[in-house]
């Protein structure tokens, strides 16, 4: 919680600082991102096609290194969100690996070929989690009714979500993941992504309500003109 004084001394609550995830995919940025005041980090591979799970030896060297939460994402594939029996006993496997590593969270996301969450699955893999708090990630975003799928995932025991508020970018999904924090009601944290920049930070989260805000890595200079702003 941050306090301001006046000259006659007196001082006032203001809200509490916006926390930034940052994405990471290697050790170097994930130092940097650290640096920069990130605050938890999101580690993944292959962010050129959504990100899929890092191999253990990276999040194991990344866990040693910073100080911060480090996220794990848990995606055995790119591509949809669909997954076999088999990808999902590999997903099982991962989110023990990467607890294994040291990882504070993992993040995933799985949906059924309607494009609703898979509660079943979902809950099975916040389980296998073992209290470590699950973020489900933009899979969210995919789903035909957002407020339905909120409220599954809160059944479900998820954390937090990732997202965008359907739309295209989370400015422009504004109105929406207001309306997602207000339904929230604290039982899960929005987690507001996707296009998160300098420019547009602040609008985001003074539309929104967001406490948190998740950002790809880029270089230290912009992630912290970005912390600094929160």
């Amino acid at each position: 919680m941050r306090h301001f004084g006046d000259m006659r001394g007196r001082y006032y609550r203001i809200v509490p600082r916006v926390l930034l995830e940052s994405v990471v995919e290697t050790m170097d940025a994930a130092r940097a991102a650290a640096r920069a005041g990130a605050s938890r980090l999101e580690l993944c591979v292959d962010l050129a096609h959504g990100g899929t799970t890092p191999p253990s030896s990276l999040t194991r060297a990344v866990v040693s290194a910073v100080s911060l939460p480090v996220f794990v994402m848990i995606r055995p594939r790119a591509g949809d969100f669909v997954y076999s029996p088999e990808e999902r006993v590999a997903m099982a496997t991962e989110i023990d690996e990467a607890i294994a590593s040291g990882a504070a969270g993992v993040v995933l996301g799985v949906l059924e070929s309607n494009s609703r969450v898979d509660v079943s699955a979902t809950r099975a893999l916040v389980a296998r989690a073992g209290g470590r708090p699950v973020t489900f990630h933009r899979a969210f975003d995919e789903t035909t009714d957002l407020e339905r799928a909120l409220d599954d995932l809160i059944a479900a025991g998820v954390a937090r979500v990732l997202t965008s508020g359907g739309a295209a970018n989370a400015l422009d999904g504004a109105s929406r993941l207001a309306s997602l924090v207000r339904q929230a009601a604290e039982r899960i944290v929005i987690l507001a992504g996707g296009g998160v920049r300098a420019h547009n930070v602040a609008a985001i989260v003074r539309s929104t309500g967001v406490r948190e805000v998740h950002m790809r890595f880029e270089d230290e200079a912009r992630t912290r003109q970005v912390v600094d702003l929160l």
